[in-house]
């Protein structure tokens, strides 16, 4: 699935069958190559955030979780992840030799592990564990990884 597919996806919590969110924005680790967490609108409490391990299942037609009290205030890197300074979805790609690669315009993850398969620019699609680094700047890939 892709971010932009994803984007808005109601989350629902199992044990009442109540919609508890809407997907905002989805963060990537550049350490893992793989989603930390979701930031959520429109939701019942204060919490905005939903690390990927709280999730019960990411699906075609909506994200699942236990209940929404899963849903928290995100601390530590995966506030830093989340916020708009570490977005994916428009952040300028380099190459580890500085090379501009284009703009992220999509990324394509598996909806099971969270693994990003494969970041899209305008010009190009690199494969998600070609990626090395990501900050306030750009996304920072290197190539050559399979």
């Amino acid at each position: 699935m892709r971010f932009s597919e994803a984007k808005n996806h109601r989350v629902m919590s199992v044990n009442d069958a109540a919609t508890v969110g809407k997907v905002q924005r989805i963060a990537v680790d550049p350490t893992t190559s793989t989603i930390a967490g979701l930031k959520l609108r429109k939701t019942p409490g204060e919490g905005d955030s939903l690390a990927w391990s709280e999730l019960s299942a990411f699906g075609r037609d909506a994200v699942t979780i236990d209940s929404a009290d899963r849903i928290v205030r995100a601390t530590g890197d995966l506030q830093r992840l989340l916020g708009k300074d570490h977005a994916v979805l428009g952040k300028r790609v380099l190459s580890v030799g500085g090379v501009d690669l284009g703009t992220v315009t999509d990324v394509d993850f598996d909806m099971g592990s969270g693994a990003v398969i494969s970041v899209i620019t305008e010009r190009h699609e690199i494969p998600g564990s070609g990626i090395v680094g990501l900050g306030s700047y750009a996304l920072v890939v290197d190539t050559a990884r399979p």
